[in-house]
């Protein structure tokens, strides 16, 4: 039976896993995505960058698992970052960042891009891996100033990829989105499917393997 373990500490990815009905195993990678991203070209797309840190996750957790849950298993990796006005932004850095993003980003959209990577093991080895992004375009609202200094003070914004969420506080202020909502809480679960598809499991399995 294929346990699912989940590379993120991330409480809304593992929301949108229980939600669909599988209860994974969480094992946080700790990689360190500054060095990651500092490795890769210039000329790099948004894309390239979260679908490498997905999977930069998704294997430095496959070498410390314990031999047995390596025996059969499959491990999720994510990385999301937001894409607005040609930059990549992550998680802001103070709260005085997410205010000037969100100042920033009030009436307009983004592309949320979450890059997956899913490996599976058989008797503690890899034996299939694959890896794809999700874009999702988020209409962000015009939170009032006093709404926006409450949300920005919550500290919700400064704990997630682009300054908020669609599952939490900051969903009062999302207008709509474009594509998967699932991919802008963090994990996509029409591109996780097709993932899991490739490395030849499915869905029922993994539910009667992860039952909540």
């Amino acid at each position: 039976m294929t346990r699912v373990v989940l590379a993120s500490a991330s409480p809304g990815r593992r929301k949108v896993l229980r939600q669909a009905g599988i209860d994974p195993l969480v094992v946080v990678s700790g990689v360190d995505e500054v060095a990651i991203i500092a490795g890769l070209g210039p000329d790099s797309t948004p894309g390239d960058i979260t679908t490498t840190l997905a999977t930069a996750k998704a294997e430095s957790v496959v070498s410390t698992l314990d031999a047995a849950i390596a025996t059969d298993c499959v491990v999720i990796g994510c990385d999301s970052m937001l894409y607005r006005d040609g930059e990549l932004l992550g998680k802001p850095s103070s709260p005085d960042e997410a205010l000037r993003g969100w100042r920033q980003m009030a009436g307009r959209s983004g592309q949320l891009y979450t890059g997956h990577c899913v490996i599976r093991l058989r008797d503690n080895v890899i034996a299939e891996r694959a890896a794809r992004v999700a874009v999702t375009t988020v209409s962000f609202g015009t939170p009032s100033p006093r709404d926006l200094d409450a949300y920005v003070h919550s500290g919700e914004p400064v704990a997630v990829a682009g300054g908020f969420t669609l599952d939490g506080l900051g969903g009062w202020f999302i207008d709509g989105v474009d594509g998967d909502p699932s991919n802008v809480v963090g994990l996509a679960l029409p591109l996780t499917r097709t993932l899991f598809g490739r490395v030849g499991l499915s869905i029922a399995d993994l539910w009667a393997a992860n039952p909540l």
